[in-house]
């Protein structure tokens, strides 16, 4: 796929600065399709490939990165009490009103983008016409349940690696890393080598993992950050955007992980990639792409 034109800038966002580019043109006709990337904590690298819909149908697609994250402003000294959900709330609406587009716009998020979008979404604002969320747990808890579940199906001496290296704080030890890539070939990216893209985002969370850390904590299986608590479920009625849900059949978002949104949310759709695991965008990116460019297209009008 080609590039088309794409614009870079910077949102001036309380006293820092986020990231955005613009791919294609905000004058089309058609819905501007604002991507947020996952973590909390990683960066826009990692779903660049969606930027490739506005070649399929001409709409402006805007990736940012996220406060700490990326190409934005870094903020290792901040701790749990800054890394909020209201925050990145708050830097959307900023994104979203330095556009221009707040009162017509397109949203998809990704893993904890996804989960972004919903909080944004229950808020019924009058702008979103319609919402993708791809990949996302709706409660925290689920999600900690199901990937220890998939962990425990991993080789007897990956687990026995895993638990050691926890059990010493050894979290960083190369063995533990392995170990690690391990579950991410199986439920996270199964292209193997990894794409560029996808690299770029964990090499950069290994340099800064602030966001991650505080929000999350050290690894998938123990989140013990801010988010540990986090639930949407009982609030999923309350979306009155057309959404589209996305996961992958060996995704680390599993069908109970996902499950709420497609009970909850009025009318959502719901897609399984079935040779991908969290990222159909790049494990099925054809497909992927062209789903969301073919749910967008009727609400365009």
């Amino acid at each position: 796929m080609t590039d088309l034109n794409a614009t870079e800038g910077y949102l001036p966002f309380r006293d820092y600065r986020t990231w955005y580019r613009i791919t294609g043109s905000l004058d089309s006709q058609r819905l501007p399709l604002v991507v947020a990337h996952g973590g909390p904590g990683c960066t826009h690298d990692y779903v660049d490939s969606f930027k490739h819909i506005s070649a399929l149908d001409g709409r402006a697609v805007i990736h940012y990165d996220q406060l700490g994250n990326g190409n934005s402003t870094r903020l290792p000294d901040k701790g749990p009490d800054f890394w909020t959900v209201e925050l990145f709330l708050e830097e959307l609406d900023a994104l979203l009103a330095h556009l221009g587009i707040q009162d017509r716009y397109a949203f998809l998020g990704q893993s904890w983008g996804g989960m972004l979008g919903a909080e944004h979404a229950v808020r019924r604002p009058a702008g979103l016409k319609a919402l993708v969320i791809a990949n996302s747990p709706a409660n925290m808890k689920t999600w900690v349940e199901e990937a220890n579940r998939l962990r425990r199906e991993l080789p007897q001496d990956v687990q026995d690696t895993l638990t050691r290296h926890e059990t010493a704080g050894t979290l960083t030890d190369p063995d533990y890393i392995a170990a690690s890539r391990v579950f991410y070939d199986r439920h996270v990216c199964r292209v193997v080598p990894w794409p560029p893209e996808v690299s770029r985002t964990f090499a950069i969370m290994d340099e800064d993992n602030t966001v991650y850390r505080n929000m999350n904590g050290p690894t998938e299986f123990h989140v013990i950050g801010t988010m540990k608590d986090w639930t949407i479920e009982d609030r999923l009625p309350l979306i009155e955007a057309p959404t589209l849900l996305i996961s992958g059949r060996y995704d680390e978002a599993t069908p109970e992980v996902v499950r709420p949104y497609v009970e909850r949310v009025p009318g959502c759709r719901w897609m399984v990639f079935e040779q991908s695991s969290h990222m159909p965008h790049v494990e099925e990116q054809e497909a992927c792409l062209k789903a969301v460019s073919e749910f967008l297209k009727p609400l365009d009008d």
